[in-house]
């Protein structure tokens, strides 16, 4: 019995330490503060006309598709120990080139694919050219994608005249309003997405890698590892997977709004990585992590619609719960925990030898 109680305590010690602890433990706290106003908040039903499962739960998974698309990759890009400020306004290019194109091809599946097929492939060259800025020209990856940042809306608006084009596609609305078993199809795509691309860093060699590039440049470069080449990977990939947040994005009202679309979420895909645990400064990541902080993101907005928090205070009230969760995951701060938890016993063992004494 005591030897189950020591491995139930190493086991709970060990989930403590993990770094998206504390970012579950935000999501239940949150869920249960809007439990407390409304105790339907977290009820799901079954909707029979659309096959669908439906509740305030459904749409916090809905919602947090596309942040966890853009923080996957973000998170991929600051292992390198770079950052990519162009993710939102990649989304909005994407989301440019899909309906401008699908406003002129058709409502066919074909003309669906093809958007996808473009939006996809954009995106990929936009994360190309902030690679070669970073790795090529040797620009920090900060300025350079900024440059791209500033430069996305304009190439979105230069692609739809300036205008928020709208089409009509069955197939390409199916991908974000659609549903498998009741689940939106958004959030399944999100979640296979995210574990293909945990599955490639962890269980091959490209995620060690990645981490070396990002704790010591030149003793990787010393090892053989091709830094340019990685940084291509993960620049790529990140536009890519911005791409696809573009998507989800644009196909749930089927509209771009060029100004908006994607607007200031390469802020929330940056919280969102750091609440998963992966340092700003480069090296080790966490993939789960991070799709664990985009969960959390989306649940905090709608926490923040849900409660009536004015649109003033909103800022203030998120950066409270992500200045909390930072220090609950500080190891200063869990440090001082420990070093309190093994003070009591001691306390408790001297107590009866002064009683003793006396």
């Amino acid at each position: 019995m005591s030897q189950a109680n020591a491995h139930l305590s190493s086991g709970l010690k060990e989930l403590i330490r993990r770094p998206y602890f504390w970012g579950v433990i935000a999501i239940a706290l949150l869920l249960l503060v809007n439990s407390i106003k409304d105790p339907t908040y977290l009820a799901i039903s079954y909707n029979a006309t659309t096959g669908s499962l439906v509740g305030n739960i459904i749409d916090i998974l809905r919602a947090a598709a596309p942040i966890a698309m853009i923080s996957v990759g973000m998170c991929l890009v600051i292992a390198t120990a770079g950052i990519d400020l162009s993710v939102g306004s990649v989304m909005a290019v994407a989301g440019a080139i899909s309906m401008e194109f699908l406003a002129s091809a058709g409502t066919s599946p074909a003309a669906a694919l093809g958007a996808l097929g473009l939006a996809l492939l954009l995106g990929a060259a936009l994360g190309a050219v902030n690679a070669v800025l970073v790795s090529v020209v040797g620009l920090q990856p900060f300025i350079s994608t900024l440059v791209l940042m500033l430069a996305g809306r304009g190439l979105a608006k230069v692609i739809t005249g300036g205008q928020n084009t709208a089409a009509s596609n069955e197939l390409f609305r199916w991908l974000a309003n659609g549903y498998v078993l009741g689940i939106p199809v958004v959030f399944v795509l999100a979640v296979l997405i995210v574990i293909l691309v945990g599955l490639l860093v962890r269980r091959s060699a490209l995620g060690l890698m990645i981490e070396a590039i990002g704790m010591d440049p030149r003793a990787a470069r010393l090892a053989g590892v091709n830094r340019r080449g990685l940084l291509f990977a993960v620049y790529i990939a990140s536009g890519t997977l911005a791409a696809v947040a573009g998507i989800f994005a644009t196909a749930s009202v089927m509209t771009v709004d060029v100004s908006n679309t994607g607007y200031q979420l390469e802020m929330d895909a940056i919280l969102a990585v750091v609440i998963g645990g992966t340092s700003l400064a480069g090296g080790k990541f966490n993939i789960t992590g991070a799709a664990i902080g985009a969960l959390l993101i989306a649940t905090l907005d709608k926490t923040v619609v849900f409660l009536g928090v004015s649109s003033s205070a909103t800022p203030a009230f998120k950066a409270i719960v992500i200045v909390v969760l930072c220090l609950l995951q500080s190891e200063r701060i869990q440090a001082l925990f420990r070093s309190r938890r093994s003070r009591q016993p001691e306390q408790r063992v001297d107590a009866p030898k002064e009683a003793v004494a006396a």
